[in-house]
């Protein structure tokens, strides 16, 4: 994931009303909101206007540099900014600036990155000194606080001439009066609150996309991942070209494999992780297995099962994605596991099937049911968080 800085800053109509809605379209649209700073007011700069009031905030995302800034003129036009051709600086509701994109240096006909002004506006590193005080400035800077050469290449990190923003911000010549303001802004990743869980499953058909949402969840929300250790089973790939006499010794071995890394990860708490996410559950096994065992060895797995799982934890939330068989066979041939490409559509729905069979006779679970056909949760950030929404 790629670590952006945004300065935000508003002086039309509500400002703070101004800069919580960029935050929230910011999370909608970018990515993770990892910090915001407290909020400047500060007087307009190169023209006559209102006070702005200014913040900077810190974000993970995917996205490359230039979609990142088509997604900011986009947020920018709904929040109703217009820029006119000829029109210096002048008064908008809301403005928001790259500082930041990694350590890289971009010049581009649309996109410098560093910002070029960003070391000569007190605005802008004040708040940003309040984030990444320690941070160094990836460009060589001279001692007024001006990029000596913006786009040449960047000084080694521990060089002389490498300066942090709390060094940069001490000797900018800028000299506005900012006053920090008492209000904050809120971080949107509050209002999901899956904080209150301990332990969460994700459960789904093969295909629907449970490693890919724990993996995003667990990087978003600080959780300690488990993942299914599928690609060290021998006998997969041999279950899909011979189902019936690899079913039993694959079950088995995924029986023995689960139950022994739930029992490591569960339990070694990881004080440094705010609760456990899984892209399997404990019933997986049960599931499948009911599927591709004959009567009389399902009678003995289950009963292997049982005495196994005990005195195993149950998840705070159990989650199954519901995904469309014509989805799930898209989504299978598209990730291009070998073994995989011969999967039967009548077999996809007999696990799911198998899923929602379980479910409804699992009175003690907390269960939540997500229908995921018409979503892109990996593709679309927007997707994603109406799935955990849900939650």
């Amino acid at each position: 994931m790629h670590t952006i800085y945004l300065s935000l800053g508003s002086n039309q109509g509500n400002t703070y009303e101004n800069l919580s809605k960029a935050i929230e379209l910011l999370f909608a649209q970018v990515g993770r909101i990892s910090k915001i700073s407290p909020v400047y007011q500060s007087p307009a700069l190169g023209f006559e206007g209102p006070d702005f009031h200014n913040c900077v905030i810190r974000i993970h995302t995917h996205i490359s540099s230039a979609k990142l800034l088509k997604k900011i003129l986009e947020i920018e036009m709904a929040m109703g900014r217009t820029r006119e051709e000829g029109v210096g600086y002048q008064s908008r509701p809301i403005d928001i600036d790259i500082l930041l994109y990694d350590d890289a240096i971009i010049d581009t006909a649309i996109l410098r990155v560093p910002h070029p002004r960003m070391c000569e506006r007190r605005f802008v590193l004040q708040p940003l000194a309040d984030i990444a005080g320690d941070v160094e400035h990836p460009i060589e800077v001279d001692p007024a606080g001006v990029d000596a050469e913006c786009h040449t290449e960047p000084v080694e990190v521990h060089g002389r001439t490498a300066k942090t923003y709390l060094a940069l911000l001490e000797t900018c010549a800028d000299e506005s009066v900012i006053t920090k303001q008492p209000k904050w802004l809120k971080n949107p990743k509050d209002d999901l609150s899956l904080g209150s869980y301990n332990y969460i499953v994700i459960e789904g058909n093969i295909g629907a996309g449970k490693t890919s949402l724990v993996e995003m969840i667990s990087q978003e929300f600080n959780a300690k991942p488990i993942l299914e250790r599928y690609k060290d089973n021998p006998f997969l790939p041999k279950f899909y070209k011979e189902p019936e006499r690899y079913a039993f010794p694959l079950e088995m071995s995924f029986l023995a494999d689960r139950y022994q890394q739930l029992l490591d990860d569960i339990g070694q708490y990881d004080l440094f992780k705010d609760f456990m996410i899984a892209d399997y559950d404990r019933y997986k096994s049960l599931i499948f297995s009911k599927v591709t065992l004959q009567e009389e060895e399902y009678v003995l797995y289950k009963r292997l099962h049982e005495m196994m799982y005990r005195d195993m934890p149950q998840p705070d939330l159990y989650v199954y994605l519901y995904q469309n068989t014509e989805r799930l066979l898209k989504n299978i041939k598209k990730r291009g596991r070998s073994y995989e490409k011969d999967i039967d559509a009548n077999y996809l729905e007999k696990i799911n099937q198998g899923y929602l069979d379980f479910i409804k006779s699992q009175h003690q679970l907390n269960v939540k049911i997500i229908d995921i056909s018409d979503l892109d949760f990996v593709k679309n950030r927007e997707d994603y968080l109406k799935v955990v929404s849900e939650f």
